[in-house]
């Protein structure tokens, strides 16, 4: 693996470079036999993330050690208790939009694969990490018509390098309300909470009821009164713009409720704005936390084969929605014949420059919940080049996972603290500098600018769990503070991932079908 590392990062001649990582991939058809991961240390070193992002008043049981309280005050200015939640990245902010996408896409991990996370030892943490999200959305969610949806200001929070613990930047906090809607924070924060219900139904009753009202009092206020919310909160356009509309969040809510409450209303407008909103008419090759278009198709066309969905006469509606969810899967799988994934030269899918690896986690889980889907209704992926079975399907979500372990050129765990190599210097403020813990002391904004920011020493906190922006389109990463499009990493990143972790480590410890070549898939 070093020899082929050096061979790749020394060789500037694009010919050479290509006989580089052709020497690696070929390697990688006998991963299974040479190079294994123990997927189930990698699920607890990923909940154990979500601890190191936490804001407010910390546990007694916290087990990330070099963090304290912090945002204490977060609210105060508005008469409103917003103490608690998650810091998105590497910044001391707290937005709503990709903080509830999250905690939606934790709690579909957990209702997918409780019991392998149980096997693992994991599940009071996962519900931990859930919980800490939903609690804080309780709170942002202060009226039926009213959500808190962004504590702090991403333009004066990154003028500054500080621990969360020592904040001097702006606590403003903003809401959407009746005069100002947000019609796709709500409608995700509406899905969070209904999944979560989902989670918490048999283990903490009263909660999962407190969530469900919530949700739909949420996808209520969004549906009535729409919009985006980026109109109303402009502050969030330089960072989390709703590029797709609101349209998408309200069918990805509506389907969540149905799944929470089997309440036929919910599955009606999801069938009924099908066409209007562009759940069956936008096929799409990506799914983040701002485009939700391929999931909730993936949803919509796995409720085909329940019969009473049949009898509602949609069922065209739901073979639409099929059809789309199985663009974005054969997308992924390179089995269309017009638009696909790219991948970079050792296999990785490549969306963008700026944090790809949220596109990876993502597109790994879905397809790993389809699989298991295809297999259970004994099915196959119906592709243009073909249709792909289950073991297929789930073999290449298999080989995203183990790139982003470390069956990579660079040799590079991308997971914070997997394995013997993984990125030093992340794009983080708290783990930048020396932990509260070791030093108390104040610590301003431009000294740590001045001092922690630029020093070339590894950080001094590790972030384990962080799954990390990732490589470049030739698998290419460099390890620098100051690369964050590579090196910062984010909760929904974490969170997709999850999910996958689980499965396979399920697939691991019952010896199953994934004995097999990666690149059968490839």
């Amino acid at each position: 693996m070093e020899e082929k590392r050096r061979c790749f990062s020394l060789s500037q001649n694009k010919f050479l470079q290509h006989w580089c990582v052709i020497l690696f991939i070929s390697s990688l058809a006998i991963l299974p036999l040479t190079q294994s991961f123990n997927y189930g240390k990698a699920l607890s070193k990923s909940l154990l993330y979500f601890e190191s992002q936490r804001s407010g008043r910390l546990p007694y049981n916290q087990r990330v050690t070099w963090r304290h309280h912090s945002g204490l005050t977060d609210g105060l200015e508005q008469g409103v208790d917003l103490v608690g939640g998650y810091y998105d990245a590497g910044d001391n902010v707290k937005f709503g939009l990709p903080m509830a996408f999250t905690i939606t896409m934790l709690s579909w991990g957990v209702l997918e694969y409780g019991d392998e996370i149980s096997s693992a030892g994991e599940y009071t943490h996962a519900l931990e990490a859930i919980k800490w999200g939903t609690d804080y959305c309780i709170k942002a969610h202060t009226h039926p018509n009213v959500l808190w949806v962004e504590v702090g200001d991403g333009d004066t929070d990154h003028y500054c390098w500080q621990r969360p613990e020592d904040m001097t930047t702006s606590r403003q906090a903003y809401k959407v309300d009746e005069k100002n809607p947000g019609s796709d924070v709500a409608g995700e924060t509406a899905a969070a909470m209904a999944a979560a219900s989902i989670v918490f139904r048999k283990t903490n009753p009263h909660y999962s009821h407190l969530l469900l009202q919530h949700a739909e009092q949420l996808f209520e206020f969004g549906d009535k009164f729409r919009g985006k919310y980026d109109e109303s909160v402009r502050v969030v356009k330089g960072y989390y713009p709703s590029v797709s509309g609101f349209k998408d969040e309200l069918l990805w809510a509506a389907l969540w409720l149905y799944k929470a409450t089997d309440k036929e209303d919910y599955l009606s407008y999801a069938l009924e704005k099908a066409n209007e909103f562009g759940g069956i008419t936008w096929a799409i090759t990506e799914f983040s936390w701002d485009v939700k278009f391929p999931a909730l198709q993936i949803i919509a066309s796995m409720l085909l084969t329940e019969e009473n969905h049949r009898e509602m006469g949609f069922k065209l509606v739901f073979e639409q929605y099929r059809s789309k969810a199985e663009y974005y899967l054969c997308a992924c799988l390179n089995k269309n014949n017009g638009s696909n994934v790219n991948r970079t030269p050792a296999g990785l899918l490549y969306i963008r420059q700026w944090n790809n690896m949220q596109y990876v986690s993502n597109a790994a889980f879905l397809l790993t919940v389809y699989s298991d889907y295809l297999r259970a209704s004994n099915q196959r992926l119906r592709c243009d080049r073909g249709k792909v079975g289950p073991e297929e399907v789930l073999l290449f979500a298999r080989s995203q996972a183990d790139y982003i372990l470390g069956a990579n050129p660079m040799g590079m765990s991308y997971l914070v603290g997997y394995g013997s190599r993984y990125p030093q210097r992340m794009h983080h403020r708290g783990a930048s500098i020396e932990s509260y813990r070791e030093n108390k002391g104040f610590i301003g904004c431009t000294q740590g600018y001045d001092y922690w920011y630029p020093r070339n020493d590894p950080n001094p906190n590790v972030v384990v769990g962080a799954l990390v922006g990732g490589p470049d389109h030739m698998d290419r990463f460099s390890d620098d503070r100051k690369n964050f499009m590579q090196t910062e990493a984010c909760t929904y990143n974490t969170a997709s991932l999850v999910g996958v972790l689980a499965k396979l480590h399920g697939v691991e410890e019952e010896d199953g079908y994934l004995n097999t070549p990666l690149l059968a898939s490839s």
